[in-house]
């Protein structure tokens, strides 16, 4: 939580309980948080003057923010107490309080001396916390083809710019967590990557012939006709497609280099992309990359077996996809499945997706959808293989940060660690509870580690990782209990652990099963 920027002095004191700050001068470590005590705690704070290098207007928001958040902190350590869990047998508390505005906090070198670490919530609405708007946008960049994006804290001139790639079948709403907090700080931007979410096309690119169907609609479903307009002529939704769609949102509608975040799709997306355009990348991280793409092979890099399959992707949809699809979709698209896919997806049944699985519905309803599903099923794969993605990414020295949900039961935390392992020195944190979408689950981690992450880089590595003290990463493994207030006033306790450069085959089958017993354990909404 944002308590205070660098250089303050500001001792708290909650009864016999007395919250420390050890300052630390800029160019060494950051400061860090420690409570001590015995009992009773009530709240008696006395402020100093600030150091700011913010302007007037900018100290007072964030004074506000500070203070908001510590009677948040200060409910949160009432409750601990309450329960007897925040007290250490020889009087000291086993809780570091990590500060969202100056991002990493120390933990010491033992590493059993510090198991759990308070982070910042997600700004509350409701509370009236600075909760940063978010603009829905529409980039006309090809005739007939539009790109829905949505962007957040676009007046934050000189900030990092951050670009969230969303997974199959979602959009930029599945950011929307991401957006209204990291906006604060940054200037981000979510896409939907054309033929999904609200990219799809304006018009049918194949319409049925008036003359053949006299009778039926014309808007019931596109792309169903036997020729395709001239604007779709090559229209085929594949990665390759996406990948020049990002670069040119990159170019035209940013501006400059940025961060890259995708999830699922969205991460094989980035480091492929990332490994084309090296230059337009600052850092790329991977929530839950999908480690491969495509069905049909690549007519670039297997011209012979391409010639095989007569059909890629492209429009009119032949007969027997058009017969095809009208089975599986309205198998796809019916709501009770979609649900039944969400529930497999989050590991915490408790995560509120009604926003999600309502625009889900929504997009199934539009009448290119079907066609556009198709389109992608059928797309030959990229020019590069995840793996090979990945080499040319390091050999461009590409900064690459790996965030796996440990209880995915689509992609498995092996796949990180298989990344992991071939870069050694990528920081890789494994989250648990979370599943397929931990940006989505366990925001507040994600964006906490993703801040971390950014700063860090944006130091030049003066500042320390997220959860490490030192600026290079140790060779041992080790885990840590990140700890929050939830919207609605509850505590959360996620675990996280990080790996250090030294990742052992013991350490991906262990994370392999115990990631699979996980899954079979019932948890019920």
């Amino acid at each position: 939580m944002d308590l205070l920027p660098i250089g303050c002095s500001f001792p708290c004191h909650f009864g016999s309980y007395t919250l420390k700050i050890i300052e630390r001068r800029l160019n060494s470590k950051q400061p860090k948080f420690l409570l001590s005590g015995k009992h009773n705690i009530s709240s008696s704070i006395s402020k100093s003057s600030y150091n700011l290098r913010e302007s007037y207007q900018d100290s007072y928001k964030n004074e506000n923010l500070h203070e908001k958040d510590g009677h948040r902190l200060l409910s949160f350590i009432e409750r601990l107490h309450s329960q007897d869990v925040a007290v250490r047998t020889d009087g000291t508390c086993n809780y570091h309080v990590a500060d969202g505005d100056t991002g990493l906090r120390n933990i010491p070198r033992k590493l059993d001396q510090c198991e759990n670490i308070l982070i910042p919530s997600l700004p509350n609405t409701y509370n009236g916390d600075n909760c940063h708007p978010i603009t829905s946008c529409f980039w006309e960049w090809k005739p007939k083809l539009s790109v829905h994006y949505e962007m957040s804290g676009t007046e934050n001139i000189g900030a990092p710019g951050v670009l969230f790639l969303p997974g199959f079948g979602v959009g930029a709403f599945h950011y929307e967590k991401q957006l209204k907090d990291l906006g604060r700080d940054y200037r981000v931007w979510s896409m939907d990557f054309l033929g999904q979410g609200l990219s799809l096309p304006s018009e049918d690119p194949a319409p049925l012939s008036k003359l053949n169907f006299p009778s039926q609609r014309m808007d019931s479903k596109w792309g169903f006709g036997n020729e395709s307009e001239p604007w779709a002529a090559e229209l085929v939704y594949s990665v390759d497609l996406w990948r020049e769609q990002v670069q040119h949102f990159i170019e035209q509608v940013i501006g400059e280099p940025v961060y890259i975040v995708g999830n699922s799709l969205g991460g094989f997306v980035a480091v492929y992309f990332a490994a084309f355009s090296s230059q337009l990348v600052k850092g790329v991280t991977l929530l839950n990359a999908t480690p491969f793409w495509g069905f049909l092979p690549n007519p670039t890099r297997s011209p012979i077996w391409s010639k095989i399959f007569p059909w890629a992707g492209t429009f009119p949809l032949p007969l027997s996809v058009r017969i095809l699809m009208e089975f599986v979709w309205q198998k796809i698209s019916d709501p009770s499945n979609i649900e039944e896919i969400l529930k497999q997806v989050y590991a915490d049944h408790t995560t509120k997706v009604d926003k999600v699985f309502s625009h889900i519905v929504e997009i199934t309803q539009h009448p290119a959808a079907a066609a556009a599903f198709a389109s992608i099923m059928f797309a030959p794969r990229g020019q590069l293989s995840f793996q090979e993605a990945l080499i040319k990414c390091e050999l461009q020295n590409v900064p690459i940060c790996l965030m796996y949900g440990k209880d995915d039961p689509w992609v498995r935390p092996i796949w990180g660690l298989q990344v992991k392992r071939q870069a050694p020195e990528t920081p890789y944190y494994e989250i648990s509870p979370a599943g397929h979408c931990p940006h989505d689950e366990v925001p507040e981690v994600v964006n906490f580690l993703l801040r971390g992450w950014i700063k860090s880089l944006e130091s030049r590595g003066s500042i320390s990782l997220p959860l490490l003290e030192e600026s290079t990463i140790p060779e041992i493994s080790f885990s840590r209990v990140l700890e929050y207030v939830k919207e609605e006033g509850s505590q959360k306790s996620v675990q996280v652990r990080f790996f250090g450069t030294e990742v052992s085959l013991w350490d991906q089958i262990s994370s392999f099963l115990s990631s699979d017993a996980s899954i079979l354990r019932p948890n019920v909404r």
